[in-house]
């Protein structure tokens, strides 16, 4: 796709120094910018590569007043880094506008689709599948029977939906997720063995749910599990069965929560964190990278460490922790005086 300086600044309402019919089909940082590409210089930091750059268009703010000659188109906006923020939304969504069906695909008969709809080859539709508008199911995509997904849904190649998920709208599923397999539900009998519990229930995504590649929600197994409007999830998650997470909360990569544990509204929760099952966290609460939870959490708490302890708590601990060596020597040495 090749966009000129002017149709830019158009759609960033923006004005243009130097030659508007320039046109770019890539983007760049401007450090690494050359011909033909489209760059921005936000932080001052950067200012030097400006000089420097090969990018055809960089876009600045109207306070940036060159010292040395250019040889970039500029784009002036009031701020450079929304502007940029803006186009590349524009672009993931000009690039991402695929419309019609593809073959080879299976559509249950019972399936059903709205208007502006893409479903890439090899998907499969499942009985009573339902699509809105402008949903994008890409290549190799499953669909199980009565999934409901809502309008401007994305999901990619290669996810799989089991049957009875609900997608809300706005919603993205990203590669390799799974949503809706069987929860982890075992019970032990006389001989010591294992049988499988039923699972039951469903998943549900509510509005503007964000999924990354290789997550997996699993199944309720009475009821649902439900990510409410907002939830953000990154890359290589694990929900168990029953998990309800609250608006708003977004939870990093390779954390773990297990069944039945009730997250709450507006959580940041980072990376590798583990919480067990059936306990409550509550709103607004923050968990650093690699914390272990294995109690209910107020509103507002800020926890680190395994065990999780107070944010500010751990931080001392740890500085003694540090020092242990030195304190049992010191210790050692009083000793042997006494």
């Amino acid at each position: 796709m090749k966009f000129t300086a002017g149709q830019i600044a158009g759609i960033l309402e923006g004005e243009v120094h130097g030659n508007p019919e320039i046109a770019v089909h890539k983007l760049a940082k401007i450090e690494e910018g050359e011909e033909g590409s489209l760059t921005f210089l936000a932080n001052p930091k950067y200012t030097s590569f400006i000089y420097k750059t090969k990018a055809s268009v960089t876009i600045v703010n109207k306070s940036f007043v060159p010292e040395q000659d250019l040889d970039t188109t500029l784009i002036k906006v009031e701020d450079a880094y929304k502007s940029f923020s803006k186009l590349l939304e524009y672009y993931n969504q000009v690039k991402n506008n695929k419309v019609g069906i593809e073959e080879p695909v299976f559509k249950s008969e019972s399936a059903t689709y709205g208007t502006d709809v893409y479903i890439g080859a090899f998907a499969y539709l499942g009985n009573n599948v339902s699509l809105g508008d402008n949903v994008k199911i890409y290549p190799n995509v499953y669909l199980g029977d009565n999934v409901t997904i809502g309008n401007n849904v994305t999901i990619f190649a290669g996810a799989k939906v089991y049957s009875e998920t609900v997608i809300g709208n706005n919603c993205v599923v990203n590669s390799g997720s799974v949503l809706g397999a069987d929860g982890f539900g075992f019970a032990p009998n006389e001989n010591g063995e294992f049988a499988k519990v039923p699972q039951t229930g469903n998943v549900i995504l509510e509005d503007n749910v964000d999924i990354g590649a290789g997550t997996t929600i699993d199944r309720a197994t009475l009821g649902s599990t439900i990510l409410r409007k907002g939830v953000k999830l990154d890359n290589q998650i694990q929900i168990a069965h029953n998990v309800e997470i609250g608006e708003h909360t977004v939870i990093a990569a390779q954390t773990g929560i297990a069944g039945s544990t009730k997250i709450g509204k507006h959580c940041m929760i980072g990376g590798q964190v583990g919480i067990v099952g059936h306990i409550v966290i509550g709103d607004n609460v923050k968990i650093q990278a690699q914390s272990g939870i294995g109690r209910n959490v107020k509103d507002n708490e800020v926890l680190q460490g395994s065990p999780a302890l107070n944010y500010g708590d751990y931080n001392k601990s740890y500085v003694h922790f540090k020092n242990l060596p030195r304190i049992i020597s010191r210790i050692d040495t009083l000793e042997k005086k006494d």
